[in-house]
């Protein structure tokens, strides 16, 4: 699609490797910072692509100064990758998978009634944020017998939430109430830690954590404090506040918990969709198309 525009492509893990900054006009970028001294480097760029749905990774006010458009890709079809991720974090944490594979190997048996093992079924969900990949996490754990889903997410209204069979409720809320926490929230200045020592209080002992979100939005020392002090039944994390995520993150030792390498978007049929996305949304800005 490129080509076609005369534009190379070049796949490239250092700036440094670019030939001439000068010539650059596109970037296709995932976890990269693309902060002000990065957009510096490249005085005649054009756009931005994110390979995902949020650009919290990109300085998109500055972009905007210097004219730069900005993009993401929310119709790559990622909700449903990322749902069931959430759901298999879920699923294994509760039915204790982990464990019980552990004691099999180890040569135990007729023990799992050992350890709690909640059910399904009239359990209630509880969503901040309440977007597709939300909608599709909600739809996935209805059909595992949850009966009540709880939403917090400033832009749902209330004839929508009554239409779609949701409850908008305060956050402090949600927590008292939900057998499974699941993150959708953007992360920006108003949401990072926004889960903290406060809110895990509030939770049942009973209760997961599931973040397939952003890691920001959790501060990762009171997670593994709540679940040190049994506050949280467990937590399946898909994301990091650093990513790779050091040595001495505490919640690589908290117990009960799933930690998995920011894989939840991630399938072969995925990342084939979210490129070809991506790249018709660079050809359609440096066309002097419109952008979606």
């Amino acid at each position: 699609m490129l080509a076609q525009l005369g534009i190379e492509f070049q796949h490239v893990s250092d700036c440094a490797l670019i030939d001439d900054l000068e010539d650059v006009l596109a970037l296709f970028v995932r976890q990269e910072i693309i902060d002000k001294p990065m957009l510096d480097l490249f005085p005649n760029l054009k756009v931005v692509q994110r390979y995902g749905v949020g650009v919290d990774n990109v300085n998109v006010e500055y972009a905007n100064k210097r004219g730069i458009v900005v993009c993401n890709t929310p119709q790559y079809g990622q909700q449903h990758e990322v749902s069931n991720h959430a759901v298999a974090l879920y699923l294994a944490l509760s039915r204790r998978l982990l464990t019980r594979d552990r004691d099999v190997r180890a040569g135990k048996w007729d023990i799992g009634q050992a350890e709690p093992i909640a059910g399904c079924r009239d359990a209630t969900l509880g969503l901040i944020g309440y977007g597709q990949i939300a909608r599709a996490t909600a739809k996935r754990f209805r059909s595992l017998g949850f009966s009540s889903v709880l939403v917090v997410d400033p832009a749902l209204t209330h004839s929508t939430a009554t239409a779609e069979d949701v409850q908008i409720v305060a956050i402090e809320e949600l927590f008292k109430r939900s057998d499974v926490i699941s993150l959708h929230a953007p992360l920006n200045a108003s949401t990072k830690h926004m889960i903290g020592t406060q809110l895990l209080s509030k939770a049942k002992p009973s209760a997961f954590l599931i973040n397939v979100s952003r890691g920001g939005l959790v501060d990762e020392n009171a997670l593994s404090d709540a679940l040190n002090m049994g506050q949280l039944a467990g937590a399946g994390i898909d994301v990091f506040e650093t990513e790779p995520p050091n040595t001495s993150n505490a919640l690589l030792g908290a117990p009960n918990t799933i930690l998995t390498d920011h894989v939840a978007w991630y399938s072969e049929a995925a990342v084939t969709n979210l490129q070809t996305a991506a790249a018709e949304q660079v050809v359609r800005v440096l066309s002097n198309e419109n952008t979606i």
